[in-house]
């Protein structure tokens, strides 16, 4: 089972796009420069062959003519000014051959042949063991037997060639990694853009700047972000008009019913009053909250400040404690972390019983705070849900206990707003942990 997983999660073909046109940038760059560097040898072999073969017979005509006109007694101290190293002559009838078996032999023993074989005798073999080695026995006009021996070699590589070759494949490698990084870039760019897409938040404009095609999908994703934030905005104003028109209303109605006759109906309708007045606040808070960043941020003790909000809750009996402290302090949006901090207590308290808030920071000095309670908990396939705007547990949707569903999105708003993170964790044995992660530097208190 483990080669099969191995096998299966081995990929031949790279998983990102840039190692893919890397590949076969590289690939097709290779094969075509493979080609034409084997067209080239080859048109230089072929050129160098025909004139190895042509100087070839003219040298071994040549030679065996000063040969023949040289005295016997002269002709041994002329050898070695005639050797050209792929032939050489030798005063004798050489080495016992056997006849000639390949193209290349049949191919040189014809040159030997149409440059001696018209004015001398001739017998051409190939030596035994050495296929590629022949020998010419020419018997010169003295009678005196004379030997032609050819080995022929290739010719060799220049010992500079290599270090070009691989220089060029560097190159090669070079050129295809800047091509891919340079069209690649802009699509990268584009992708980390829209995954720190936020409408709330001022970031950066995507640059408009390269080549046309880079600079259009750059305008356009820029345009698409102002479309996205100007819609929200308007569903945001939307809600507020709404909500703070409902005010007016829904206050006249109060004050009908305050004097109304004592009934039974009248208190329900109280009642219903009170509760459509809460929805028309949290409507109000949460349009707010999406724009919690127009508060300036200013530095504030965390620990004096976690005190303040903990000890207001006990002066009015609730069962609110603190646990961990830090001697520092850090820049942020006061009274957007208040009100987070308010909402996730309120359900803490609501569905708990009590509230423990606990601070702390981690190793890299960033804030962490903790609302902890021993309530019910949520279920796990429903913690991203809560954060969503009016959405209420089952268990939730009653007048006694259901809320208008907009607390906890409200907390994950502005949470955003002051660059925060807000995580839901089930607590073992039970109960809810709401973590609030600043990842900003902290300032020790001096």
């Amino acid at each position: 089972m483990k080669g099969l997983s191995a096998v299966r999660s081995f990929r031949p073909w790279p998983r990102t796009l840039g190692s893919r046109l890397f590949l076969l940038f590289l690939a097709g760059l290779t094969i075509a420069y493979g080609l034409a560097f084997a067209v080239l040898f080859m048109e230089r072999y072929m050129t160098a062959k025909m004139v190895m073969f042509n100087n070839f017979e003219q040298d071994i005509a040549t030679s065996v003519a000063i040969l023949d006109r040289l005295p016997a007694d002269e002709r041994a101290g002329w050898l070695d000014q005639l050797d050209r190293g792929t032939s050489r002559y030798m005063l004798g009838t050489g080495l016992a051959g056997v006849p000639i078996s390949t193209d290349a032999g049949r191919e040189i023993a014809g040159k030997i042949n149409e440059a001696v074989g018209k004015r001398f005798p001739l017998t051409i073999e190939s030596i035994p063991g050495d296929r590629k080695r022949l020998q010419g026995h020419v018997t010169l006009s003295d009678g005196a037997p004379l030997t032609i021996d050819v080995n022929p070699a290739v010719m060799p590589l220049a010992e500079w060639l290599p270090y070009v070759l691989v220089t060029q494949l560097v190159l090669l490698i070079l050129c295809s990694w800047l091509a891919v990084r340079q069209a690649i870039r802009p699509l990268v760019n584009l992708a980390n853009a829209a995954d720190a897409l936020d409408p709330n938040k001022n970031a950066p404009r995507l640059s408009e700047t390269g080549p046309s095609e880079v600079a259009y999908a750059a305008a356009a994703f820029n345009a698409m972000r102002d479309r996205i934030a100007h819609y929200l905005q308007e569903r945001v104003q939307i809600l507020a008009a709404i909500s703070h028109d409902l005010q007016t209303p829904i206050t006249r109605m109060k004050l009908r019913a305050e004097f109304a006759e004592e009934s039974v109906e009248k208190e329900k309708l109280v009642q219903d009053l009170a509760e459509i007045e809460r929805l028309v606040h949290e409507g109000i808070a949460y349009a707010r909250s999406a724009h919690g960043n127009t508060e300036k941020p200013s530095r504030i003790d965390v620990g004096s400040f976690m005190e303040s909000l903990v000890y207001d809750y006990q002066d009015t009996g609730k069962a609110a404690t603190l646990s961990g402290s830090i001697e520092a302090a850090i820049v942020t949006r006061p009274h957007a972390l208040r009100r987070i901090l308010t909402n996730l207590v309120d359900n803490a308290l609501k569905f708990g019983g009590s509230a423990e808030v606990n601070l702390e920071r981690d190793t890299h000095g960033a804030v962490i705070i903790k609302v902890l309670d021993r309530g019910p908990g949520i279920p796990e396939d429903e913690l991203e849900a809560v954060l969503q705007p009016f959405y209420r547990l089952e268990q939730s949707r009653n007048r006694g206990t259901g809320g208008t569903g907009l607390g906890l999105s409200i907390a994950q708003q502005l949470t955003l707003a002051i660059d925060g993170i807000l995580n839901l964790k089930n607590r073992p044995g039970g109960g809810l942990a709401a973590e609030i992660y600043l990842p900003q530097p902290i300032h020790t208190k001096e």
